[in-house]
């Protein structure tokens, strides 16, 4: 195929497969299947891969996800990104229309609509193409999530500059929206995740939250997330006169609006509406938790104003979460991925919000206590965005007698080993490295990147070591034998070979990844590299005492509190031997530069956002030339990076009088 026939054949594909996003994921009427569609999105993929000069930024492959980003760039907001004021009572949506009648001296006409239950976004549209889209942040900076938000299929990467009714697309137009997961997605997301032995997402807008925070986009795309446009931001040139005519203006640019919304001419007519939509929120297939009140004319939303924190000309009324009575049959500790003991009510079966409840959450050992709840009470049970409901009430009126205190356990429901809690956390932990419910969490923790680094010990092969018994704890890794692994499913003789070479290189670690890597609570990646430099070797930590390690700089009683309590657990003694027996490295420090530079002996420490350098590798860079890092800053801070959007440690920093390396120098002296 000659380039001029591609590209012809390019742009038909490009507008046919617009056409059927459109169809599919704003009118909800797709007329092919997604078989259909599939082949149309592969051919031009592939007629884009043969002639990449003719690929562009609006192509529909762009949704696919490209590269992983390296941090996410904090953008400064046209207009501030406020949030809305809220009430649960129509009293106080009465209040709020006699507020706005005295401030315009007239009955103002209302535009009602869902209040899904997502995260805010800003899309902007520069001559027509999608240039970025910015999380609200603090309402005056937000993340760039541009890469991610490509990917979602329902955002036109591209609207026309004539929309219908020959109504002209301003050169600059942001809107503003909500990015949600349907209760479909969001439920394939968390069934995929239970085979993955992953933490679940509580509910639809952790997940959604979470899904746009991933720095790899094609992961993103994976997880269907899905927008609806709500409101506007800063625009060039004209716009409809109110909210009603520009959402029918914004829906002929392609963009999708909520069609369950509502102009009332009164606020009683602005009630009924909410009180008739509530009735239907159930059978919704996206969540929402309440309706959003706004003023329809524009114009009135300038004579309102708005206040430091909200727009004057709009609220929320919020549904109160529905409850129930039922009866608390049993509490069962559940033991998570991370060792955190969490109890769980199982009920008496009872209806609530659509659905038949049997289990809600307890939270924690603290909860319990507070609640006073005990085995055979009767309990009020509420579901409010959760898909697991909570105990909120205990009703002692109904308190049969002879019912007992619940006591809580002291050892791991699952390993039997002893459990503890820091000191001012609620949370309860198991911390035995031999413990069943987190083993496989506890070996790819071990073996990931920034751990010990163990090339190809995947998800789905340590779920194989771990079920076929072959890895009983984090040591039994350098005791796999290579009949052992070819005998598994899809592992071939090469395969086992270059595991067992990975499982080999991985003995020689730096000391800070060996102690990150045996997974101490509260111990990260920048923890590890402090205890690393205190200590010299696994053996001096496990020496140390609470009062030694409390007093290292960015420690404290926490991490020391943790450190000790793990250090304590006899399994995580016998694991330690093996692993010294298998020829782990209990001392190897990380190489420095041995030549004096500007980062030699100095701490540092990194704010906002580098052109050069991602935190992580600017970070990584000042340790290699001689320096330390730190997180915060204080008086034994020596510099401070700057990059674009440094937020409060650089007002502590010039606070401090502690000098300042902006971007440029921060280069200079790396190159030197």
């Amino acid at each position: 195929m000659n380039e001029h026939t591609a590209q012809g054949k390019i742009k038909k594909l490009r507008a046919e497969l617009e056409r059927h996003n459109h169809l599919y994921y704003v009118e909800a009427s797709p007329v092919i299947s997604d078989r259909d569609y599939d082949r149309m999105l592969k051919e031009l993929a592939e007629l884009e891969q043969q002639f990449p000069h003719l690929k562009t930024e609006d192509s529909p492959t762009m949704r696919v996800g490209g590269e992983p980003l390296k941090s996410f760039k904090t953008v400064t907001h046209r207009v501030p990104m406020l949030s809305i004021d809220n009430t649960y009572s129509y009293d106080e949506v009465r209040e709020f229309d006699r507020r706005v009648q005295k401030e315009l001296g007239l009955n103002a006409e209302y535009y009602v609509e869902e209040k899904i239950d997502g995260v805010s976004i800003s899309l902007v549209y520069e001559k027509g193409m999608l240039t970025r889209a910015l999380t609200r942040g603090n309402g005056r900076q937000g993340d760039d999530v541009t890469a991610n938000v490509r990917t979602i299929c329902a955002v036109p990467l591209r609207i026309p500059r004539i929309a219908s009714k020959n109504i002209r697309i301003p050169d600059l137009l942001e809107v503003r929206g909500e990015i949600y997961l349907s209760k479909k997605s969001f439920e394939a997301i968390n069934k995929k995740r239970v085979a993955e032995d992953e933490d679940l997402f509580a509910n639809p807008r952790n997940a959604a939250a979470g899904t746009l925070k991933l720095l790899d986009p094609k992961l993103v795309a994976e997880r269907r997330l899905d927008i609806v446009v709500h409101g506007l931001g800063a625009h060039s040139g004209a716009i409809p006169p109110t909210l009603a005519e520009y959402f029918a203006f914004i829906k002929t640019c392609g963009l999708p609006v909520n069609d369950k919304s509502a102009v009332c001419k009164d606020i009683e007519a602005v009630i009924r509406y909410c009180k008739a939509q509530g009735t239907k929120k159930d059978a919704l297939p996206y969540e929402i938790d309440g309706m959003v009140i706004k003023l329809n004319a524009f114009k009135q939303h300038e004579l309102m104003g708005v206040t430091s924190k909200s727009p004057r000309w709009v609220i929320a009324y919020k549904y109160p979460a529905e409850q129930v009575t039922t009866v608390l049959e049993n509490i069962v500790v559940q033991v998570g991925r991370r060792g955190t003991l969490t109890p769980v009510a199982e009920l008496k079966p009872v209806q609530l919000a659509g659905t038949t409840v049997s289990r809600a959450s307890l939270h924690n050992k603290d909860e319990i206590e507070r609640l006073d709840a005990r085995i055979g009470d009767s309990v009020v049970v509420e579901k409010s965005g959760q898909i697991i409901p909570k105990v909120i009430s205990v009703l002692r009126e109904r308190r049969k007698a002879g019912l007992k205190k619940y006591t809580f356990p002291k050892r791991c429901p699952s390993c039997g080993e002893p459990v503890f809690n820091d000191e001012g956390e609620v949370a309860i932990r198991c911390v035995s490295l031999h413990c069943a419910a987190q083993l496989k969490a506890r070996v790819r923790h071990f073996a990931q990147r920034n751990a010990m680094d163990i090339e190809g010990l995947g998800i789905q092969l340590v779920a194989q070591l771990v079920d076929e018994g072959l890895v009983k704890d984090m040591s039994d890794l350098y005791y796999l034998k290579f009949d052992d692994l070819v005998a598994l499913e899809r592992m071939g003789a090469k395969s086992a070979e270059n595991l067992l070479a990975g499982i080999e290189g991985s003995k020689r670690r730096t000391l800070a990844r060996l102690i990150f890597a045996l997974g101490i609570p509260n111990v990260g990646q920048h923890a590890g590299e402090v205890l690393a430099e205190q200590f010299k070797s696994i053996r001096a930590l496990e020496e140390a005492t609470v009062e030694t390690l409390s007093d290292i700089h960015e420690i404290g009683p926490v991490i020391a509190r943790s450190v000790v309590d793990f250090f304590s657990v006899k399994s995580t003694q016998a694991i330690l031997r093996k692993l010294e027996d298998a020829g782990v490295a209990f001392n190897v420090r990380e190489a420095v530069s041995q030549k004096k530079t500007f980062f030699s002996g100095k701490t540092f420490v990194v704010t906002g956002t580098l052109s050069d350098f991602s935190r992580p590798e600017a970070e990584a860079m000042i340790k290699r030339l001689g320096g330390r890092v730190a997180k915060s800053v204080s008086a034994k801070t020596d510099y401070v990076v700057v990059g674009e959007a440094p937020g409060s440690k650089y007002d502590k920093a010039k606070k401090l009088g502690i000098t300042i390396v902006d971007n440029k120098e921060f280069t200079r002296r790396v190159k030197e």
